[in-house]
């Protein structure tokens, strides 16, 4: 059994931080944890725009708090995210994530399992890190 406490992990090299600031990532499973996901508190901060685009995972994320949009730039749609609203990037959707008016705590799942040490690169994506 595995059991964590949020709070034992922010502070540590589990909490991963956008390189421009725009959220913070409390990884809670990875890859070593042998779940065949991971598990992640992920916080986007108000008034931000992220461009993503997992190539190589597949990614589910349920808002507990806060306010935020999603924007598929393959349907041009946008979708507002609030406490209770879940999206499922199901096709590696390529997507920008907008922080609304205030900071939006998101629950998160990867599949594969990210490792811990992955931060967006140009183009939004995850590395696939093979240990």
């Amino acid at each position: 059994m595995i059991v964590r406490d949020i709070k034992n992990i922010i502070g540590t090299d589990k909490e991963v931080f956008a390189k421009d600031g725009q959220w913070i990532s409390r990884r809670m499973l990875l890859k070593d944890d042998k779940m065949g996901f991971s598990f992640h508190e992920t916080i986007i901060k108000a008034g931000t725009k992220t461009h993503i685009h997992y190539q190589n995972h597949l990614e589910a994320v349920y808002c507990v708090e806060g306010d935020g949009k999603i924007e598929d730039l393959k349907s041009g749609k946008t979708y507002d995210i609030y406490d209770g609203v879940m999206y499922a990037l199901n096709l590696h959707d390529e997507h920008y994530l907008y922080g609304g008016t205030k900071d939006m705590r998101l629950i998160c799942v990867f599949n594969p399992p990210l490792s811990g040490k992955e931060n967006h690169d140009e183009n939004g994506v995850y590395p696939l890190i093979e240990e």
